[in-house]
């Protein structure tokens, strides 16, 4: 059983300047791709000509995160992938713990390393932290990352836990298992893709695993930053799409129902902090949910299951109850 590391790259020069020798120094059982989604910089080249070792798969169009992994993965043959970002700083001997899991638990499809902030070390990174679950309304969060409220590792989740989701950051995952799901949901574009793809995961009898002794550094936001209105849209209308597609029946309509009401809440606040690119973004996100509503309802699958949640809302916990870290939940 082999990795194969496939970092997805668009105009992404520094990036692979900075981040990809570490990966090589750090990564000689793994096979490296740089899998370019038509990039207009000189990035290709830059790989092809500092690391003649690297392979280069290049898409034929920039189809963000979801298509241009769908469009790649067809190329690579190692039994495990590992889809990281071009922003992620690796750490010694960080591949060690991942293939005993995979060999050991054959019903592991998925894993997380710990993913920390490599502009504060000392701090999880937004993106994944330390696993991810959703809440009763499909809301996602993370040990060690509720909302923008992000924890100190202070070695509290030093552990390998059972998780709901895996961040897209730095995610491992089964080739079989890939293909079995059909790839990311090309209709997300980028955002909760991978969330999706482990709830589907999750749906069929599979396990999202969180190793700790894999530890990776993550810039976040390189390619779209937490300002950027097309974040908001992205992030309020893929994780409608996601509960249309993957609720339980009979959670299906008073979860929708209340999502829809609570993401009227939050355009209301960003429209009295005069955010009004980002209140516009949430009334689009919603008109474009609707539009896609039918088309979601027939991806839906033969079978979800029900304990695929906590059992609290973090909105109430976090906002009006004052619990900011994953302990106190």
């Amino acid at each position: 059983m082999k990795i194969a590391i496939i970092i997805l790259n668009w105009n992404g020069k520094q990036l692979l300047e900075q981040f990809l020798p570490s990966v090589i120094a750090f990564s000689r059982e793994a096979t490296i791709y740089v899998a370019d989604n038509a990039s207009s910089d000189d990035s290709v080249q830059y790989v092809k000509n500092h690391f003649p070792n690297v392979r280069i798969i290049q898409n034929a169009e920039n189809g963000g995160y979801a298509k241009g992994y769908n469009d790649s993965l067809p190329q690579v043959e190692e039994a495990i992938f590992c889809l990281l970002n071009s922003d992620i700083e690796v750490t010694e001997n960080w591949l060690a713990p991942i293939l005993p899991e995979f060999e050991s638990n054959p019903q592991t499809a998925i894993i997380q390393p710990k993913i920390l902030d490599f502009k504060q070390k000392t701090h999880f990174e937004y993106a994944g932290a330390a696993g991810g679950f959703v809440d009763k309304y499909g809301y996602p969060f993370c040990r060690g990352r509720i909302f923008h409220t992000l924890e100190k590792d202070t070695n509290q989740y030093n552990d390998n836990a059972t998780i709901f989701w895996a961040s897209g950051a730095c995610f491992f995952i089964r080739k079989d298992v890939f293909h079995e799901l059909n790839g990311f949901d090309e209709d997300f574009f980028a955002h909760q893709e991978e969330i999706d793809l482990c709830w589907r995961a999750f749906n069929l009898g599979y396990k999202t695993k969180y190793i700790s002794e894999c530890v990776v550094f993550h810039v976040g936001g390189a390619t779209l930053n937490s300002t950027n209105p097309k974040k908001t849209y992205l992030n309020f209308r893929n994780s409608l799409c996601m509960l249309a597609k993957n609720l339980p029946k009979g959670k299906l309509i008073p979860i929708i129902v209340s999502r829809l009401f609570l993401d009227g809440i939050a355009a209301i606040q960003f429209l009295a902090k005069l955010q009004f690119k980002h209140f516009v973004a949430v009334l689009k996100a919603h008109f474009h949910f609707y539009a896609r509503l039918p088309k979601m309802l027939k991806k839906r699958g033969e079978s979800q299951q029900s304990a695929y949640f906590q059992e609290k809302s973090i909105v109430y916990s976090y906002f009006l109850k004052g619990k900011k870290t994953y302990s106190e939940l």
